[in-house]
């Protein structure tokens, strides 16, 4: 076996019970199943993936979790449950709670489950993408080009002399260079690096890009009923990527 092959990649969902913009959004139905077991099924349908772990402070989600195929070990404590929480902090008390029963990952695969919009084969070419250069990546995050969002079309209002006017952010950048953001589908780093940097952002991090449908993340209800849109508009089933 390579040492590809032999990687072990932890299937790592972080999900809180409290949400203040939407109450219970991570049991919230999303076509005909709870929005965290779209992520539970994608994450569990990826032989890549070693095990799918779900950290959680909620007995109720722990228990729809376990339903649709996840692990939950532990219910996170609460100190790691709060708005300020990082989700580094709590993927690390996972690594190391797992580690303590004597399961250690070579890398650490963060799928938010307020980011459902996964193409099929996402998952495994992420993970192919940080094995394939394993010397000289230590991350990969999932990047969505910004369209409409562009910086340079950013304002800001500024009063004088009691007017106000709308100015750009940002005067000094010459172009319109693409701009991109991590919508929260997957990051994916090296265990060794998640835990002596504490971030999912090191120096040496490579983007996986996704496609504009999959350019959004649930933080309130307007994000919600366009996810909902775009999985009726696929019938249920979210494409190969293109």
């Amino acid at each position: 076996m390579s040492a590809k092959q032999s990687r072990q990649i932890l299937g790592l969902i972080l999900a809180r019970g409290g949400s203040k913009r939407l109450p219970g959004k991570n049991l919230r139905p999303l076509h005909g199943r709870p929005l965290i077991a779209w992520t539970i099924e994608a994450a569990c349908s990826c032989p890549a993936i070693t095990t799918t772990v779900v950290s959680t402070d909620s007995q109720a989600i722990a228990d729809v979790a376990m339903q649709h195929g996840a692990r939950v070990p532990f219910l996170r404590p609460e100190m790691l449950a709060q708005d300020h929480s990082t989700s580094a902090d709590s993927a690390i008390h996972a690594v190391e709670f797992l580690a303590a029963q004597g399961e250690e990952f070579d890398a650490i695969m963060l799928l938010e489950p307020t980011s459902p919009l996964r193409a099929d084969g996402d998952i495994a070419s992420t993970i192919d993408m940080l094995l394939e250069r394993w010397d000289d990546l230590d991350a990969v995050v999932t990047v969505g080009q910004m369209h409409r969002e562009h910086p340079l079309d950013i304002k800001r209002k500024d009063i004088r002399d009691g007017l106000s006017s709308w100015m750009p952010v940002d005067k000094g950048q010459p172009d319109c260079t693409p701009a991109w953001y991590p919508y929260g589908g997957i990051y994916l780093i090296k265990t060794a690096i998640l835990r002596s940097q504490r971030t999912f952002y090191p120096e040496r991090l490579g983007g996986k890009r996704v496609q504009r449908w999959q350019n959004y993340e649930v933080d309130d209800e307007i994000d919600f009923l366009c996810i909902e849109s775009i999985i009726r508009h696929f019938k249920g089933r979210l494409p190969e990527q293109l």
